[in-house]
């Protein structure tokens, strides 16, 4: 991709960023799992609030997350001054039985989420997804109202000719998801992090945990295993996505990445 091309991802991402600052300003969060594109969300915060991000960042850490995530997490929170909120989960809590079908951490997760929100009484939350992810999470707006946490993908507001429906009013039961790089691919991410040269934890490449393996992308340790690959560093990424008919996703707990599976959790507040 042309570096012109690349400026207008970015471009477009940063306004986004900052209608959502500018309407809901500190009732807004970051959330970030400090994988790959949530380290290029908070890198094009960063860039559009000039080196500083003006709103707290949540990790909602599973304690079963990778020791390289959380040595990242910490090192990249003190590098960028991050107002980091951990939020722990997955001990002390019931596992409902839908739960039990896809990933121990799926449902608990979104409740954990459930308890920020409530506790810092956020309106907008911040969310690194891209529609290329997943079949589902295509079906996404810019900003995507949640009511109790639910996700009605049956009637959402029209997004049209790039007018965004930032501004929307919201009753108490409800949030907004803020989704900045809707737009992006995985290969833009990796030619964007290269590009800017942004930091990311080296559990993408090659050799890191297993000779002829790397995670494609990051979870908990319990539902995330690597795939075949020689890629160790990003030049090698870019080069291996071209080609590869290996589904981003596929390192992840299959049952989740079910369609109707993945459609209804997303429709429960799962991100």
């Amino acid at each position: 991709m042309k570096r012109n091309e690349l400026q207008e991802l970015e471009a477009k991402s940063i306004f986004i960023i900052r209608e959502a600052y500018r309407v809901f300003k500190n009732k807004i969060a970051i959330l970030a799992s400090f994988g790959k594109d949530s380290t290029t969300l908070l890198y094009l915060v960063r860039k559009a609030f000039l080196g500083h991000v003006p709103m707290p960042v949540i990790h909602l850490d599973a304690q079963t997350e990778f020791e390289q995530v959380y040595e990242f997490r910490d090192k990249l929170a003190k590098e960028w001054k991050l107002k980091l909120i951990v939020e722990k989960y997955g001990k002390g809590i019931d596992e409902s039985e839908e739960a039990k079908k896809v990933c121990h951490c799926t449902l608990f997760k979104t409740q954990a989420l459930k308890r920020v929100v409530a506790k810092y009484g956020f309106k907008a939350l911040i969310v690194a997804i891209r529609r290329d992810e997943h079949g589902i999470r295509a079906k996404e707006r810019y900003f995507s109202p949640r009511k109790n946490f639910t996700w009605d993908y049956l009637r959402q507001p029209p997004e049209l000719w790039e007018q965004f429906n930032v501004s929307l009013s919201l009753s108490k039961d409800m949030h907004i998801r803020v989704h900045p790089m809707l737009h992006w691919r995985e290969i833009d991410v990796w030619q964007y992090i290269k590009q800017e040269r942004i930091p990311i934890v080296n559990l993408y490449f090659s050799g890191v945990i297993k000779k002829g393996y790397r995670y494609r992308s990051l979870g908990c340790k319990n539902c995330t295993v690597p795939i075949p690959s020689q890629a160790k560093n990003i030049d090698e990424i870019i080069e291996e996505l071209k080609t590869t008919e290996i589904g981003e996703r596929a390192g992840r707990l299959k049952g989740k990445e079910k369609e109707y599976v993945m459609q209804k959790l997303r429709a429960l507040g799962y991100m």
